[in-house]
C-alpha cells in the first residue's frame, strides 16, 4: 500500500499545472519566457489571474499527499511522510507528463513543510513577500526563502528528518536557480513585473 501511495504522490506532484493551463489559452509555457513550468514563468507570461491558481495548486500537490497518504497506509512513521513529500516535490520537477520537465519546486516544497512546519513555512512566505516587495526578484525570494526554512525548522524542532529534508530542499532549490544567481551577480534578472501584475 505505502509503495502504491508514494507512486501515487509522485503523479499527484507530477500534474503539470502551468503546462495544461497555457495549453487552455493556446500556449505551451515551455516555448515562452523562461520555459520554466512553474507559477513564476505562467505570471510572466499569463498574468497573475492565471499564475493565481497555479502557485495554490502546486502548493496543494505538495501538501495532500503528506496531510493524507499517511492515513491511509496506517503508517504514522515520519519517514513515509517525508517520503511522499519528497515524491511530490520529484514529481513536480521531473513531470513524466510533459518529458520529465517542470517547475523548480518551490511552490510543491513549501505545500510539503505546509503540512510538516507550517510556522517554519509562514514565517517563509512572509519572508519571500518581503523580498518580491522590496526588491521585484522572485527568484532572490526563492532562494532566500528556501535557504531559511531549514534554519526555521531547526529552531522549532530540533535536529529531525524533516530538518533534513528541509536542508536537503534549500540547496536543492539554489542549484535549480543558478542561472537566476548569475544573472543577480550580473544585474540582468527578470523582475516582478507590475504589467503582468495587470493582465
Amino acid at each position: 500500500m505505502s509503495w502504491l501511495l508514494l507512486l501515487a504522490a509522485y503523479l499527484v506532484g507530477a500534474t503539470p499545472t502551468s503546462y495544461l493551463v497555457g495549453r487552455s489559452r493556446g500556449l505551451d509555457l515551455r516555448q515562452h519566457g523562461s520555459g520554466n513550468l512553474g507559477a513564476t514563468n505562467a505570471f510572466r507570461v499569463l498574468g497573475w489571474k492565471a499564475a493565481a491558481p497555479i502557485f495554490i495548486i502546486d502548493i496543494a500537490k505538495g501538501w495532500f499527499p503528506v496531510a493524507f497518504f499517511p492515513r491511509w497506509d496506517g503508517r504514522p512513521e515520519w519517514e513515509w511522510a517525508l517520503a511522499y513529500g519528497f515524491a511530490a516535490i520529484v514529481g513536480h520537477i521531473y513531470s513524466v507528463y510533459v518529458g520529465f520537465r517542470g517547475g523548480k519546486g518551490v511552490a510543491t516544497g513549501a505545500g510539503v513543510f505546509l503540512a510538516l512546519a507550517p510556522s517554519a513555512v509562514l514565517v517563509g512566505l512572509i519572508t519571500w513577500s518581503l523580498i518580491v516587495y522590496l526588491t521585484g526578484y522572485v527568484s532572490l525570494a526563492s532562494i532566500t526563502a528556501a535557504l531559511l526554512l531549514p534554519a526555521l525548522v531547526l529552531a522549532l524542532q530540533g535536529v529531525s528528518t524533516v530538518f533534513w529534508l528541509a536542508l536537503a530542499l534549500g540547496l536543492f532549490v539554489v542549484f535549480a536557480h543558478r542561472a537566476n544567481i548569475r544573472r543577480l551577480l550580473r544585474g540582468e534578472e527578470h523582475r516582478f513585473s507590475r504589467k503582468a501584475a495587470t493582465r
